[in-house]
């Protein structure tokens, strides 16, 4: 049997039981040496969700306390000021794949939001909701639900923090109203940020819409301080109408940009070496229809652990094989099923049976039953955790304007042309997904009306081992960055989509100012971060196989892997790309846009 079929078979099983099955849910992110709830605990290591950072670094800490009130945030804060201590906030799951979290040294202090977690108060009134940095988007939605209210944008993944979802810019899909970011729904944001010996080392900052410091503060990366309060502006309950409608994608580029203006709640779907797009027709629709949807994605519920080793067994015999045609076997059959399954959503909450599915705001913009039980059984996981054999991957998630989306779609089909095969890579994870993000006033936000490209694909457990089609995901990645003046999504990708990133916001020097009046001696700041916002050096690293991991853009053979065949070429399509690749030395593509003007931007 080969491996495709092997995973269409898993994939069956798995939606035949993860309608059912509870999951265990990840595992703390921070480990110490000796633990308590609400002393603190020492000597301690912090990762990610996924089990390593970009750099495969291990993070340490010389200490990680639990407050759950504002007051003890204060005085933990307080105390590591005092002591110049490096500080970094750690959330209850931690899904962001950058070292955001990571102090500097092995004595810094991390403060975990995970029982900071009430919902404060809900107001029918003003439509507003208060709640603590550590409360997750699920309870947002289910409480605001209680009280006939909603966000009416979110991501879809629903184990965020709103502390943490704010601090990256996460966001869902749709160009109306304020836009698909979190954090252009913050009505005010309070925050313990360090302060002089007078102030007791620690100060309380309430920051509202019309504070001057309000745009930097929303999109903060957790260089400011620590969000104890968020106040969010929600709207009434409403309907929502969703179909899926899949098209061939010959024209998506001139149609990518006109979609997201048509319908609400608008995404694409897109799988490249299949040639066609899944359209998401997503809109309001009087509270009087009926129906009684619900959406629970299929690759956010709970999957059995044997499952999950069979599927990432599948994927590395199929790298180790150099198996392009078992990749795009498997891609073309998970597409089917999850299209047969419509993706996890159900009519009535349990059946899928037919289109439109009809459904109240509430039960169709977010989901993640994996993190749903309390008991670590082992026997059920959420796909990524790294607990079990699962999956291991990198993600590649940049915005691209509007004005210029086209020429980048058309740019990924030349390469798609050129070797078709080559983003079967993509389709085990559910293809390329396109959500629509509007321009925000917020100094890190989207400075322009964007689609996010979300790119999700296999990652070696060995970093000195090449991928699959690796140059031709590496050529996106740089054209889109460069090419096409991308801005990186800030809780996600690899190094070299950060590299002269910050020079991309206009209102950067702004954001740096408020940083230095509230953190002066950079104590919630760190290398990593410093590198991000441009301040010191360190984005990427000159060393054997750097370019493997993204951790640099090759510029010799020894970035990549000449032992086993991978060498530092140019791009086929972007031809200043440098990308790791097979090709040999004197190749030449008969496809050359450098410089004929589509879509062209300074780097």
């Amino acid at each position: 049997m080969s491996a495709g079929w092997i995973i269409l078979t898993v994939h069956l099983y798995i939606l035949a039981v993860c309608i059912t099955v509870r999951s265990s849910p990840p595992e703390d992110p921070v480990t110490c040496a000796s633990s308590g709830k609400s002393n603190g605990s020492t000597n301690c290591t912090i990762t990610n969700s996924y089990g390593a950072f970009p750099d495969r670094s291990t993070c340490r800490a010389g200490e990680v306390v639990f407050p759950t009130s504002e007051e003890e945030i204060i005085s933990a804060v307080a105390a590591a000021t005092k002591a110049g201590r490096k500080m970094k906030v750690a959330t209850r799951y931690s899904h962001s794949i950058p070292k955001l979290v990571c102090p500097d040294g092995d004595d810094g202090l991390l403060i975990s939001t995970k029982y900071l977690n009430r919902v404060i108060k809900v107001d029918n009134g003003s439509r507003t909701m208060v709640v603590q940095g550590g409360v997750t988007l699920r309870q947002v939605i289910e409480e605001g639900a209680k009280a006939g209210l909603v966000l009416p944008y979110t991501p879809y993944w629903w184990g965020l923090t709103m502390g943490g979802l704010m601090a990256t810019g996460a966001h869902g899909s749709s160009l109306w109203g304020r836009g698909s970011s979190i954090h252009d729904y913050a009505e005010s944001i309070t925050m313990v940020t360090p302060s002089s010996a007078q102030d007791g080392y620690a100060k309380v900052r309430v920051i509202n819409s019309s504070h001057p410091d309000f745009n930097a503060t929303k999109v903060s990366l957790g260089v400011l301080g620590v969000v104890t309060q968020v106040t969010l502006k929600l709207e009434a309950m409403f309907k929502r109408s969703v179909t899926y409608s899949v098209r061939n994608d010959s024209n998506l580029g001139e149609e990518a940009a006109a979609f997201g203006k048509k319908h609400e709640f608008a995404d694409i779907t897109w799988y490249p070496s299949q040639r066609k797009a899944v359209y998401r027709i997503d809109d309001r629709v009087p509270l009087n229809t009926s129906g009684n949807g619900l959406f629970n994605f299929i690759p956010f519920r709970s999957t059995l652990s044997v499952g999950l080793a069979v599927i990432r067994s599948a994927e590395e015999e199929q790298e180790s094989n150099k198996d392009s045609q078992g990749k795009c076997n498997g891609g073309w059959l998970v597409t089917k099923t999850l299209l047969t399954a419509a993706f996890g959503l159900s009519n009535n909450g349990v059946l899928f049976t037919g289109y439109p599915v009809i459904g109240y705001q509430n039960r169709l913009q977010s989901s993640g039953t994996c993190l749903d039980s309390p008991q670590d059984n082992w026997v059920t996981a959420c796909p990524w955790d790294p607990k079990v054999k699962g999956e291991f991957f990198h993600q590649t998630t940049f915005s691209v304007g509007l004005t210029v989306v086209a020429g980048f779609i058309r740019d990924v089909q030349k390469l798609v042309d050129l070797d078709p095969e080559a983003l079967c890579v993509t389709d085990l994870y559910n293809g390329i997904l396109m959500r629509y993000v509007k321009a925000s006033p917020a100094y890190l936000g989207k400075e322009e009306d964007a689609m996010d490209f979300d790119i999700t694909y296999y990652r070696s457990k060995d970093p000195k081992t090449p991928r699959l089609h690796e140059e031709v995901l590496e050529e996106i990645e740089q054209m889109a960055m460069f090419k096409y003046g991308a801005l990186p999504h800030w809780g996600k990708n690899r190094n070299v989509a950060f590299v002269g990133a910050i020079g991309k916001y206009k209102r950067a020097a702004d954001f740096l100012s408020v940083k230095d009046a509230y953190d002066p001696s950079g104590l919630f700041s760190s290398q990593w971060t410093d590198s991000v916002l441009g301040l010191r050096d360190g984005l990427t690293v000159a060393s054997d196989g750097c370019a493997l991991e993204g951790l640099c853009i090759c510029s010799e053979d020894s970035h990549c892997a000449p032992s086993k065949g991978y060498f530092c070429r140019p791009g086929r399509v972007y031809t200043d790309a440098r990308v790791c690749s097979t090709r040999s030395a004197g190749y030449s593509s008969i496809i050359q846009t450098q410089g004929n003007g589509e879509g062209m931007r300074s780097h």
